[in-house]
């Protein structure tokens, strides 16, 4: 779907400051469209309604384009088709153009049919800095009559201060950034209506739960609300903090969402100013009750402090794995031994590597251009002691799960071993190149060696060294992935492989 932006962009020559308030309009909208029970539309001119003379004229004759659409989770939609991105049709034309010219919200004097359902539509004028800049229309499906309840009224009441105040200029406020309402308490999660003095003239059924959780036990109809939310906070700097953003709506400033912790509850707070036609109409507070919510993101922490810490000892076991076979190469008399027991060591401290990479993640995940450039270089002083070659690693492999992260860093050490081992006689320099090239569906990595290149009779599948048997078994029970060994162009081998990422 062509985004708010796209559609500005493309089709109207609107500045930045003029698109981040209409995009401001719409990260608040949901809140609007649940209060008033009706889809929300948001319709642009396609004509600059401000530049140079004959600005009635001009709006007059606008044509427009909706470029945003949100529907009410409180009541049936009047647009269960997508509505972005068409233009007006001449019968809403008018109505959106008198909005402009006038100035003011307008209402339709009689519904209108849209595909079988009526429909009632409001256009309320979206000005900024002064100017109307957009129009918004509010369509309530009349199929389903509404028997008038408090909370219904509340609502609505609500919805047309906080409409009233975007044809003022005054809402969204010009100081927040684009998405600043982000996660902030919903209509329907719990609302507060008080009066000019702070006082509560209406709490829906949500808000009186999550204020009894908080611990307060009576009705808060006709309280002072910040005085009462005060009371509920533990920590005293948060009760002030709370309190002040409360009384700060009721003198005209917005806040933004704060999270407050009773003794048994925790609860977001955000306080909106109501000031119609600039006159004091009290504020209106949402909350939230989040205390389940945080305690499942609390064991969730637990749990991945857990196995972060697992990972931790496992990383400390392996070391202290490879230190003891590091001890009994240096006492074995037989050579050959002494070069296996190293070759262990290589290959234990490469899994421990990646473990302490995942002791210090977030997520199970190993940022391998972080971690392949302190393994592979490494390998070189256990390769060959005559080894004079040196190892580079290329940035881009990006991040895996650790299920393929691990099985991964030894594929790549071993062929990077086998490389410096049998590329290069004894004396001689050279450099290993290991490269990837990641898309959206694998990750290819070449280790490429400028040696002497492969003995004529050579045969990957049929190898029987132990690092290229290790190689072939992880490639095919671990990673699903593909090798390709060849000879690289002017001189050496390369071997390509091509792990799947998909479902990683």
């Amino acid at each position: 779907m062509t985004t708010l932006s796209e559609l500005l962009a493309e089709h109207t020559t609107m500045d930045g400051e003029t698109a981040d308030h209409l995009q401001r309009v719409v990260g608040e909208w949901q809140l609007l469209a649940d209060m008033s029970f009706a889809d929300f539309l948001l319709w642009v001119p396609l004509d600059d309604l401000h530049t140079g003379t004959g600005g009635a004229s001009r709006a007059a004759t606008a044509q427009f384009l909706c470029v945003a659409q949100a529907r009410p989770t409180t009541a049936p939609t009047a647009h269960p088709d997508d509505v972005v991105g068409r233009r007006a049709v001449p019968v809403e034309v008018g109505q959106l153009r008198r909005a402009v010219l006038e100035g003011r919200i307008c209402r339709d004097d009689d519904p209108r049919w849209h595909l079988e359902v009526p429909v009632r539509r409001e256009t309320i004028p979206v000005r900024f800095k002064g100017r109307t800049v957009a129009v918004l229309s509010r369509d309530t499906n009349l199929s389903t009559p509404r028997v008038p309840s408090p909370l219904e009224i509340a609502y609505l009441g609500s919805a047309s201060d906080l409409c009233q105040m975007i044809v003022d200029g005054t809402f969204p406020p010009q100081s927040g950034p684009p998405g600043s309402a982000e996660g902030s308490p919903r209509a329907g999660d719990g609302l507060v209506r008080l009066d000019v003095h702070g006082n509560v003239a209406y709490a829906s059924p949500n808000a009186l739960s999550a204020y009894h959780r908080m611990g307060h036990a009576s009705d808060v109809a006709g309280a002072d609300l910040a005085t009462v939310t005060k009371a509920l906070v533990l920590d005293p700097f948060d009760a002030k903090d709370v309190a002040g953003r409360i009384n700060e709506a009721l003198d005209g400033a917005p806040s933004t969402r704060m999270e407050i912790k009773g003794r048994r509850a925790t609860m977001l707070v955000r306080a909106l100013p109501l000031r119609p036609r600039g006159d004091a109409a009290g504020a209106l507070v949402l909350v939230r009750d989040v205390t389940d919510l945080r305690r499942r993101d609390a064991a969730l922490m637990s749990k991945d402090a857990t196995i972060r810490e697992i990972h931790h000892r496992v990383k400390n076991n392996l070391q202290t794995v490879a230190a003891l076979l590091r001890m009994q190469a240096r006492r074995s008399e037989n050579p050959e031994a002494g070069r296996a027991l190293e070759e262990s060591v290589r290959r234990v401290t490469s899994i421990a590597l990646v473990h302490e990479a995942l002791a210090y993640s977030v997520a199970e995940v190993v940022e391998l251009d972080e971690l392949l450039p302190k393994v592979l270089p490494a390998i070189r002083d256990g390769a060959t002691t005559e080894s004079r070659s040196r190892v580079r690693v290329d940035p881009g492999f990006g991040a895996l799960p650790a299920a393929k992260a691990t099985p991964l860093v030894l594929v790549l050490a071993e062929l990077t071993h086998n490389a410096l081992a049998h590329a290069y006689d004894p004396g001689t320099a050279g450099e290993v190149v290991v490269s990837p090239v990641r898309s959206a569906s694998r990750l290819e990595v070449s280790v490429a060696d400028d040696g002497h290149g492969m003995p004529a009779d050579f045969d990957f599948e049929k190898s029987k060294g132990l690092g290229l048997q290790i190689v072939r078994t992880l490639l095919t029970s671990e990673l699903e992935a593909t090798i390709d060994v060849r000879a690289r162009d002017g001189g050496g081998t390369v071997a390509v492989v091509r792990v799947p990422l998909g479902g990683s």
